[in-house]
């Protein structure tokens, strides 16, 4: 490494520390049944920012989720990698398919510092300061670019990768890398479905004779794209099966599942190698500090003055954004970093946290009087005021790092007020009531473990359909068990562990 590769990440890493701070999460926990359709009750969700145990005291810069993961990443200020969620493939990289419901570090990584990391559905990769690149997890489409399609429980090196890699993402089944080296800056493994290595294939082929049963060819092997020898790629991202990608000279390029227009082409053909995206041209082009970001079925970037544009299916009800449009009710705002989820949107501006989207598991971060969607962007209260300096977004799951610099003591004050999970995240409870002859059950009323402070949840009343629809005002020590906990006239409320 020259003196001035060596001078320039020193400035990085001090840039990294500097933009370290702490951790929250708001989402799902319930691993086994999360984004599945079939499964046990979903209990256990965050619906506020919410610091994890493990982490708390922690300098985190850098947090990873995929539009398809159920599982995260977390990376601090001295490269330690700590992952959690699910982990039946073992993505996780600890050594076996154990779920962790807290952030564990990955033990195999201790000899290095990583800086990037990627997620999808069900395998990690991540890169180290030195260049190099480990992944874990399902490989049965050659994601992990090991050059097999052997399964890896442990970080596994990608000693295919010939070039030192700055960054990786990963959509759902593939991986994409961006390499220091002039005209390989951009690499790509995995399954080639709908084109989306950016190869001009999709390597399909019908696996029996009598009958039609098409499947695809694995790459198992890093191959750089070849439309891009001439050009430098520096930022990407990727959606479950699509690519979005800017040069060095602020062009945008996207590839892949042409569906619901997130290419932005104004159609709906899946494109197999890279293709310009044309409102990014002439005055419009991405500036150097640009955003770039996609979900599961939209593409997002910043253009000239900070303006960001999102493109695809953005809600679940109206018409898809065929091409880039700007989103009026964040003009005018600096926005520092956002991610995408399956449909739901996180971005970190000035002093605020925006979140929107449809959601099912409290990943905007509203709280539990707040709304459960939002179909425009809105502040999360709870964080109003404070540095987001880093998000994440998987599949009903957000990640938000805020910086303590700005925030001061505001931070213990303000963030003293969420819960602090140390072990089991919650408990359920179904409330029953009974009001003149009425019956209604309520699910989801989560009461969290707390030793030493009394647990509050403040009232709420309000009347639907001659249902009374009441959050208890509750105050507990230790375990409870089925009590009557309020009376009123006419009315009886019981509460059971369920």
């Amino acid at each position: 490494m020259s003196a001035a590769d060596a001078e320039k990440k020193t400035g990085e890493g001090e840039k990294a520390a500097a933009a370290a701070g702490e951790m929250l999460y708001c989402g799902g926990t319930n691993w086994d049944v999360l984004g599945r359709k079939a499964g046990g009750p979903l209990t256990g969700n965050l619906v506020s920012p919410t610091r994890l145990r493990p982490l708390v005291g922690v300098d985190i810069c850098f947090v990873a989720s995929g539009c398809t993961s159920c599982h995260c990443v977390a990376l601090d200020v001295e490269g330690r990698c700590y992952t959690w969620g699910r982990n039946e493939k073992g993505q996780l990289g600890h050594g076996d398919a154990l779920q962790r419901n807290l952030p564990t570090i990955v033990s195999g990584l201790s000899k290095y510092k990583i800086i990037r990391a990627g997620t999808g559905r069900n395998h990690t990769v991540v890169v180290t300061e030195d260049g190099k690149s480990f992944s874990f997890g399902l490989n049965k489409h050659g994601q992990l670019g090991s050059g097999s399609t052997k399964n890896e429980i442990e970080p596994s090196p990608v000693a295919c990768l010939v070039s030192e890699a700055t960054n990786a993402v990963c959509g759902a089944d593939f991986t994409v890398w961006l390499s220091s080296v002039e005209g390989s800056s951009i690499l790509t493994a995995g399954l080639p479905q709908y084109g989306q290595l950016g190869h001009g294939t999709d390597n399909e082929y019908n696996v029996k004779e009598s009958s039609v049963k098409l499947a695809y060819e694995p790459q198992p092997r890093p191959r750089a794209i070849a439309a891009f020898s001439g050009k430098t790629i520096v930022k990407v991202a990727c959606g479950t099966n699509h690519t979005v990608a800017a040069d060095s000279s602020g062009f945008v390029y996207t590839w892949g599942f042409g569906g619901y227009g997130r290419l932005g082409h104004r159609e709906q053909k899946d494109e197999w190698v890279p293709r310009l995206v044309e409102v990014f041209q002439r005055q419009n082009v991405l500036p150097p500090d640009a955003i770039v970001s996609a979900g599961s079925v939209s593409s997002a970037c910043t253009a000239g003055g900070g303006q960001l544009y999102m493109w695809g299916k953005l809600k679940t009800t109206g018409d898809d954004w065929m091409y880039p449009k700007p989103v009026m009710d964040l003009s005018g705002w600096n926005i520092r970093c956002m991610a995408s989820g399956y449909m739901h949107h996180v971005v970190g501006a000035e002093d605020s946290c925006i979140s929107w989207g449809h959601a099912q598991y409290g990943e905007l971060g509203y709280g539990p009087l707040g709304q459960k969607s939002s179909a425009n962007p809105k502040k999360v209260d709870i964080l109003n005021g404070m540095h987001v300096t880093s998000v994440a977004c998987g599949l009903g799951l957000s990640l938000i790092v805020v910086g303590r610099a700005n925030v001061g003591d505001r931070l213990d004050q303000v963030l003293g007020k969420a819960f602090i999970v140390r072990h089991a995240p919650t408990v359920l409870y179904s409330i029953r009531l009974h009001y003149k002859g009425w019956k209604f059950t309520m699910v989801k009323v989560l009461l969290m473990e707390q030793k030493k402070k009394k647990m509050k949840i403040s009232q709420l009343v309000r009347t639907r359909t001659k249902v009374l629809l009441i959050l208890l005002q509750i105050r507990r020590k230790g375990r409870m068990g089925t009590h009557q906990i309020m009376k009123m006239k006419g009315m009886k409320a019981m509460m059971m562990k369920t």
